[in-house]
């Protein structure tokens, strides 16, 4: 069969898929009304100022026995890990040094860190939105790659090695509500940072804030 006789048969076989169809356009929300979150704003520096040495003591002491060497040490743990997944309240960004599994009690206060981020956004009848989980559990070689790559805050002695640590993004947020009202980053940082306050101050978690890496350290204290 020529060239041009295969062409006419494909262009045959799809122009009565197209004159047949009525594709609908997508409706493009137009994000033009401002709303924010009323609560007070607060120094994020001074208020997430939980050392790296208080987090490690506490990560090896509830966490993993040890550190995982590699992927596979760390496949061979995961009786006492659990797999983290983009949910409704967060999104497991795209982990390209570190492994999206914590200790269950780890998870379970990721978990209710979103559900208070929600019900704050819902009781204050702002558009819902999703956080940005950027760093998860880390094997030996995950931290020496990120040192070889010039991560000043990747050491040796990595929280993220147990279990017990995350990292949120407090500069990206995915809006979920297709509504005319958006937020601010600002803003929505700082509802993030009041539920963080909150879960800090109830003895939940340590927090430090890394303003070079734009997010939240976290780690979990039971």
């Amino acid at each position: 069969m020529c060239l041009m006789t295969h062409i006419s048969l494909y262009s045959l076989f799809f122009i009565p898929l197209v004159s047949c169809s009525h594709p609908t356009q997508e409706t493009v929300i137009i994000e033009d009304h401002l709303v924010a979150y009323p609560g007070r704003t607060f120094n994020y520096k001074m208020k997430f100022n939980d050392l790296q040495s208080k987090q490690h003591d506490v990560a090896s002491r509830i966490g993993l026995p040890h550190p995982p060497k590699n992927r596979i040490d760390a496949a061979s743990m995961r009786k006492s890990l659990v797999e983290i997944e983009t949910n409704s309240n967060y999104i497991v960004d795209s982990l390209t040094h570190s492994i999206p599994y914590l200790i269950p009690s780890a998870k379970r206060e990721l978990d209710a860190i979103g559900a208070e981020w929600a019900d704050i956004l819902a009781r204050n009848g702002l558009p819902h939105y999703r956080f940005y989980v950027t760093s998860v559990l880390r094997t030996q070689e995950d931290v020496k790659f990120l040192q070889h790559s010039g991560n000043i805050n990747s050491t040796t002695q990595s929280c993220h090695c147990y279990g017990t640590t995350f990292d949120l993004a407090y500069m990206r947020y995915d809006k979920v509500t297709r509504t005319r009202d958006y937020m601010h980053e600002d803003n929505l940082k700082l509802v993030l940072g009041q539920v963080l306050l909150n879960h800090q101050r109830a003895g939940k978690i340590y927090v430090k804030y890394e303003a070079k890496q734009s997010c939240f350290h976290i780690t979990i204290r039971e």
